[in-house]
């Protein structure tokens, strides 16, 4: 956190430090780095922070929940961070600084560049490739062998059958009320 965001120098009874001190309390050739900070400006708060961390000199952890079906032989890069219940299929590479929370589906042959967030339970086919910076949100399909153009927004509930554009956003159909009541269908 940088010092200007900091009122207390506690938090949840931990100490806390600015990122413009963070060196002379935590050496990088003793100490990991990992920046926690959330999708907010496509991403690009957590890409400026990770760079900063790299440029001091630090090497950047990672969390792999050991609940993550991780079957690729690639491993990650750096900074990222996957929860529990993903599905990580063979030949998937993942850049570096990549969020994927809860619950995601990573289909075979998928290649995630760095600074992406993919929220839970995604699904995405077999040989897509994600460009920087994107975000997907809870429950939106990706078919199989399409590009994800850098910075796409991709909504909840979105299902994607082609390319996306730079810096477009994707929202799907909205459900709408049926005429009838749901006693009146029959259902088989």
């Amino acid at each position: 956190m940088n010092e200007k965001y900091i009122t207390d120098p506690v938090f949840e009874e931990l100490p806390l430090t600015a990122l413009e001190q963070l060196e002379l309390k935590y050496p990088p050739a003793e100490f990991e780095a990992f920046v926690a900070v959330g999708y907010n400006n496509m991403n690009k708060i957590r890409e400026n922070l990770y760079n900063e961390c790299k440029a001091k000199g630090y090497k950047m952890a990672n969390y792999i929940s050991s609940h993550c079906t991780y079957l690729s032989q690639f491993p990650t890069g750096d900074n990222c961070f996957i929860l529990e219940d993903n599905t990580i299929q063979p030949y998937v590479k993942i850049g570096n600084n990549v969020v994927l929370w809860s619950g995601n589906h990573i289909g075979h042959d998928v290649l995630i560049e760095d600074h992406n967030f993919i929220s839970s339970h995604v699904v995405v086919s077999g040989f897509v490739t994600i460009k920087r910076n994107c975000f997907i949100g809870v429950n939106a399909t990706i078919r199989d062998a399409i590009t994800i153009a850098p910075e796409t927004l991709i909504a909840a509930g979105a299902i994607i059958m082609k390319d996306t554009v730079e810096k477009g956003v994707y929202l799907p159909a909205r459900s709408t009320l049926f005429d009838k009541k749901s006693d009146e269908i029959q259902i088989s």
